[in-house]
């Protein structure tokens, strides 16, 4: 189901200047940044632009070909992290929990989970022995908010930076993609140790799939019949889950990556501003425009058609299962930016909402004060963390042209989606290009965005 649409002038946007987002899609395709993408552009409840460029499905060596197109299905990865979030809030009204609760209340294996104190052998040379003989109880237990703001001192197998996230990759530490249950792995999670003192240190991790966990625990449901009962479907988001079915399969895009490479995890000092991971292997990060040269196609990672995401999970991960389109992700968005309902259905409350898009980090600092170097979803300077998404603190000194008060977050197949209540508009970008580190694609994009706004404040 899509939202209205109406003309761009109506709502306040140039349509000449809104042509160059459409030539700036187009070029991206061109010069084999991506295979293929879409991008939507919803403004005072209506959309004033889809557009959709280069292919989803290659051709003949890997079934029919497919365009990129308003029903074309794509991972989401880590756009599930602000629906798992919203899930968990909708607890939180129903009085099932408090955002300073201790996640062990409800996962007794978190009580006694030991902190890494930072003297470990280096990954390479990792000795798990070593590893726990250098840890420490924990100060204060982690909670629910800690979750939520990613300062639970939890990891991220592929970061590749230090003995925990040895640790994590040595027990097959994964969501999504495990054979385990999600509790299971959520309870096998609670023996590894924590990479910092909870509360201390942004870092991205599994949180959102501990706090998927503790969504099952507080609804009595299964994560995926949460989100089906209580999200998609009062959204009217047929075309979102953890899988695709099987009469689907020709819709899911590929996932491709480019052609010299990338690495997801790879973090390293950056750029002022950057939306990229500096020293990741890829191709370069300079804009189209600049760079003005035609890259080697990129290379298929996983056929839409043969993916794993065509079989129902064993495990549903709250932090990067999902897949959809993006007008189903579009009714998601403008549900948030109407602070909690759409089209008469009431998901959160104003306030809750409201709430959520406060910098949740201690002292009010950003990212960069308690963070690591760089993560490709968002950049760091100016830029606070909020329950579930990253919002802009100062676009200055972030160095991106945006409101105060948005707030973003994307997957790591490049998709990407920012809610700006500041200009009554959100902004939803799908494509399938793995790792989101590879180009600038975000920067771009809303400077593209905002260039055509006229309108006064």
């Amino acid at each position: 189901m899509t939202l209205p649409s109406a003309s761009p002038d109506h709502l306040g946007l140039d349509s000449d200047r809104l042509h160059r987002l459409e030539r700036w899609l187009q070029l991206q395709v061109e010069q084999n940044r991506v295979a293929g993408a879409s991008v939507l552009v919803a403004r005072h409840g209506s959309v004033a632009l889809f557009k959709a460029a280069g292919k989803a499905q290659l051709g003949p060596a890997h079934g029919k070909e497919q365009l990129f197109a308003r029903d074309t299905l794509t991972r989401l990865y880590s756009m599930t992290k602000p629906v798992t979030t919203v899930a968990a809030m909708m607890l939180h009204e129903q009085g099932h929990f408090q955002l300073d609760d201790p996640i062990a209340w409800y996962l007794p294996a978190f009580a006694e989970t030991p902190v890494w104190t930072g003297t470990a052998p280096p990954a390479d040379t990792l000795d798990v022995d070593a590893l726990f003989r250098h840890v420490e109880p924990q100060q204060q237990p982690v909670t629910v908010r800690h979750l939520m703001t990613h300062t639970s001192g939890l990891t991220y197998s592929f970061m590749n930076a230090t003995p925990v996230d040895q640790y994590y990759r040595d027990n097959d530490l994964v969501f999504p993609g495990s054979s385990s249950t999600l509790a299971e792995l959520v309870d096998r999670l609670a023996k590894a140790p924590l990479l910092c003192q909870p509360g201390t240190r942004w870092n991205y991790s599994v949180a959102t799939d501990v706090l998927g966990r503790l969504v099952e625990i507080w609804s009595g449901l299964p994560l995926d019949e949460f989100f089906s009962r209580h999200i998609f479907s009062p959204l009217k988001m047929p075309d979102t889950g953890f899988h695709v079915p099987d009469d689907q399969h020709h819709r899911l895009a590929d996932l491709m990556g480019p052609a010299g490479g990338g690495d997801l995890g790879r973090i390293g000092g950056a750029a002022t501003g950057t939306q990229w991971l500096a020293g990741s292997g890829g191709p370069s990060t300079m804009s189209a425009h600049a760079r003005g040269t035609i890259l080697d196609p990129p290379a298929l990672l996983e056929p839409g058609s043969a993916s794993v995401f065509g079989c129902a999970p064993t495990l549903f991960s709250g932090g990067g299962g999902l897949v959809g389109s993006i007008d189903d992700f579009a009714r998601f968005a403008q549900m948030l930016l109407n602070a909690g309902e759409l089209d008469g259905v009431r998901l959160l409350s104003r306030k809750s909402v409201q709430f959520m898009r406060k910098n949740q980090l201690p002292g009010n600092v950003d990212m960069a004060a308690m963070g690591q170097a760089v993560w490709s979803e968002t950049s760091y300077e100016g830029i606070g963390f909020g329950l579930g998404f990253a919002v802009v603190l100062d676009p200055v000194k972030a160095q991106m042209i945006t409101s105060p008060g948005e707030h973003h977050w994307g997957g790591a197949a490049s998709t990407f989606f920012w809610i700006d209540p500041a200009e009554d508009l959100f902004v939803v970008f799908l494509t399938q290009l793995y790792p989101s580190s590879t180009y600038p694609l975000r920067r771009e994009l809303r400077t593209v965005v905002y260039q055509a706004l006229v309108d006064h404040e």
